[in-house]
């Protein structure tokens, strides 16, 4: 018989960030059916059930705060808690959920978008000691306006509390691989620095892990189902958490007819982007044509003079966007990848 192995989340639990430091981010990405929604919401309980410590369970839409104790407790309480029976109540006018474990409160559920909510009540919240937001990627693309900020606030607003003005509340990360240009990724710096082998990823203050289950991926190729989708987009994603990755993806050197779009500055040096006319790819090269008037930064920092911020672009970044996903974008080399990925980071 066949051994099946599920996720275990002690050892990036243990591991440090890049500077030496405990992480206040550990993001996990697998998979799916890899089991590491169940290690976690195992992991809340039992800190619960053994230090009385609560947890916030972090959703992005309101409308996501129905039932939360089925979806949340369902599946760990017939596997490991047979004798908890978990409920809810919701107060705030339905902007937040508390969660109880036999009728002791043992935490609650909020909403990103709801995140000013979440401010003027923050009081409530001064007794979280953990934060977990499962699926912080959405496989639809779709993010809260101002996601990153919103976030942000939300934990800054737990951390308050206990006579400190910041309490180390640790926030766990879930997700299955979608997209390499996630809020998240680009917020992070995560985009430009994996590779298909990557296991373990160190940055300041988070640590991330990347997870390939075999056993949940030779399960899901064994069904019937899958194998009939296996040429369906879907399936690479589902089974084998795929997504491009790879740092040399689409890198490659180009010389075809083209028409200059645009100029970027990243990092301090500028680079271009053009339209190549038999392909119809997109392409960004460090050929730059100083004389050309549309002229962006890519970044704050490399706002100047002659250059408009990004956001004054939105649209045709949108877009770029969207030929990325589309796998219609090709890159000089390296860096011109990341200062595209700099370019149509999430921000504002």
């Amino acid at each position: 018989m066949e051994k099946v192995e599920f996720y275990d989340g002690t050892k990036i639990l243990s591991m440090k960030d890049i500077n030496g430091k405990t992480p206040s981010i550990f993001m996990i990405v697998s998979n799916r059916t890899a089991g590491k929604t169940t290690w976690f919401n195992r992991y809340l309980v039992k800190k619960f059930l053994e230090k009385g410590e609560k947890f916030m369970l972090v959703y992005r839409w309101k409308n996501e705060l129905n039932d939360i104790s089925v979806k949340f407790f369902k599946d760990i309480q017939e596997l490991f808690f047979p004798n908890c029976e978990m409920t809810e109540k919701k107060f705030c006018k339905g902007n937040f959920i508390e969660l109880f474990i036999n009728n002791k409160s043992c935490g609650y559920a909020v909403s990103i978008n709801r995140a000013d909510q979440v401010k003027k009540y923050s009081h409530y919240f001064s007794d979280v000691e953990r934060i977990l937001m499962d699926e912080f990627q959405s496989e639809d693309n779709r993010y809260c306006p101002n996601e990153i900020t919103k976030f942000i606030s939300i934990k800054t607003s737990v951390s308050r509390g206990k006579g400190k003005q910041q309490r180390y509340v640790p926030v766990y990360m879930l997700a299955n691989p979608y997209s390499m240009i996630n809020p998240y990724y680009m917020e992070l710096g995560i985009s430009d620095r994996l590779y298909k082998n990557t296991k373990f990823l160190r940055g300041d203050g988070y640590v991330f892990e990347q997870n390939l289950n075999e056993s949940a991926a030779k399960a899901m190729e064994e069904d019937g189902f899958m194998r009939a989708f296996r040429n369906n987009t879907a399936y690479d994603y589902t089974v084998n958490g795929s997504y491009i990755i790879d740092d040399d993806a689409f890198i490659e050197k180009i010389h075809e007819k083209n028409t200059y779009r645009a100029t970027i500055k990243s990092d301090g040096n500028c680079y271009c982007i053009r339209s190549l006319d038999l392909s119809g790819y997109i392409y960004i090269d460090d050929n730059v044509n100083m004389q050309f008037p549309t002229k962006i930064s890519a970044t704050e920092v490399d706002h100047g003079e002659g250059f408009v911020l990004k956001y004054q672009y939105k649209t045709f970044i949108d877009l770029l966007k969207i030929r990325f996903e589309y796998g219609q974008i090709r890159f000089k080399n390296k860096r011109c990848k990341t200062a595209f990925f700099n370019l149509i980071r999430y921000t504002r």
